[in-house]
């Protein structure tokens, strides 16, 4: 059949020895494969503590955790313990150099705040068991295909063993073991499903046996294959479920604080979700709320499978406080602008008299002056960014009016007089 054709795998498959030997030489860690565990930790380190997803991900391609992970699978679908006692010690040996090298960057790092990438590895769900388990299937399928393509680099990226190891090392250098004990068991998690990945797919393409063993010892290694499992899946179910509990409810509320957006001049100010304690917070403003309408809030919240006594309803801006004090409100304005009115007519009455005052003199000292006038003002310039004030005087003369000595004369009078350089005179 055609569909079969298109589904069969064996035809792409590469050579058991070839496949044997590839498998053997990415498990090990040391010289290359050493160093670049330890700079892609601290790529992966810098990319959490910076919140920077892009050198997150590229920590994760260049990271070699995967080879000892199949190695672990594939030896126990081919009952090679040879190798798997290699690739067990390889591995081991792997995680505590990445442990050994994130911790000591984040003790020597300045920024010690968890960002949004770390805490995201702190909670893993049964959807990081698929991720994984996919991932492997496909990461394990592409190391014994003579096609390979870049299925391998999206792997790493996909299944994400470097990001909760560096995690762990960032909860051990701060002391926070909750976030150790979380992206530690993210790690388990998706190291676990990656090798059951192998172990399966291995199978499945009936890789040959490397050592004859008897029926009892391979339902041993069965069972414990079951058991290991078992203890990494259960926990992962529990979390699972809390975080599609938490989506419900935040989804719940969501639709539930829509619906009681506005109450007769009561509008919905501010909400607060909190799906960890599973508990709703509402800010009111505008019309005080009554008890009534309390009542029919904690109604709607039923309705919408909310717990009223998670409700919690509060009152911001109120306009029946403005009522009630209103009265003083309005006194208290009014008394400050009569008090300004007051200090601008005084300030206008001063300037008048000095304005009388100053036409007296001068034309006792000048008899062809007949008129001054004198003004206070703001003059603004392109060099000056703040305005400066000046006394304008305003001179009529008439006869022959003035010379230019008398005009200096005046205009050095009148600084001294009113005791400002700022004194801008205007003769005509």
């Amino acid at each position: 059949m055609k569909l079969l054709e298109y589904l069969n795998i064996e035809s792409e498959l590469e050579d058991y020895e070839k496949i044997h030997q590839s498998i053997e030489k990415d498990l090990i860690f040391k010289g290359t494969n050493l160093w670049i565990l330890v700079f892609a930790t601290v790529v992966a380190s810098v990319g959490l503590n910076m919140n920077s997803t892009a050198v997150i991900i590229g920590a994760m391609l260049i990271s070699p955790l995967m080879g000892p992970i199949n190695g672990i699978g594939y030896s126990i679908a081919t009952y090679d313990f040879e190798l798997l006692r290699k690739a067990l010690k390889n591995f081991s040996f792997a995680v505590i150099a990445a442990l050994t090298a994130s911790s000591g960057y984040f003790l020597l790092s300045p920024v010690s705040t968890a960002q949004s990438e770390l805490l995201a590895r702190t909670s893993p769900t049964i959807y990081d068991v698929l991720i994984a388990l996919f991932g492997g299937l496909a990461g394990i399928l592409a190391t014994t295909s003579r096609q390979k393509g870049n299925v391998i680099p999206g792997v790493a990226i996909a299944t994400a063993l470097m990001p909760p190891m560096c995690t762990a090392g960032y909860g051990l250098a701060t002391g926070q073991f909750d976030f150790f004990f979380g992206a530690i068991y993210l790690f388990t998690i998706n190291a676990v499903f990656i090798g059951i990945s192998a172990v399966a797919m291995s199978q499945v393409l009936k890789f040959p046996l490397r050592t004859i063993v008897d029926p009892s010892r391979r339902k041993r290694i069965n069972s414990i294959i079951s058991l290991v499992i078992t203890i990494t899946i259960v926990p992962s179910i529990y979390f699972g479920y809390k975080l599609v509990q938490k989506e419900r409810f935040i989804e719940r509320a969501n639709r539930f604080t829509r619906s009681i957006g506005s109450l007769e001049n009561s509008y919905l100010m501010r909400q607060e979700v909190n799906a960890e304690k599973s508990n709703v917070t509402l800010v009111y403003g505008g019309n005080m709320l009554t008890s009534d309408q309390k009542l029919y809030i904690r109604q709607l919240a039923l309705q919408h499978s909310i717990d009223s006594n998670s409700l919690i309803i509060k009152q911001g801006f109120s306009i029946n406080d403005i009522q009630e004090n209103n009265e003083d409100f309005l006194t208290n304005e009014v008394s400050r602008l009569n008090l300004r009115l007051r200090s601008q007519q005084d300030s206008i009455r001063v300037v008048n008299e000095l304005g009388k005052q100053l036409f007296g003199e001068l034309n006792s000292l000048y008899p062809n002056i007949v008129s001054t006038s004198l003004s206070k003002s703001w003059m603004y310039s392109d060099t000056n960014r703040n305005a400066t004030q000046v006394t304008i005087v305003y001179i009529m003369t008439v006869d022959k009016g003035l010379s230019l000595k008398e005009k200096e004369q005046i205009k050095d009078w009148l600084q001294k007089r009113l005791n400002t350089t700022a004194v801008k005179v205007i003769f005509e």
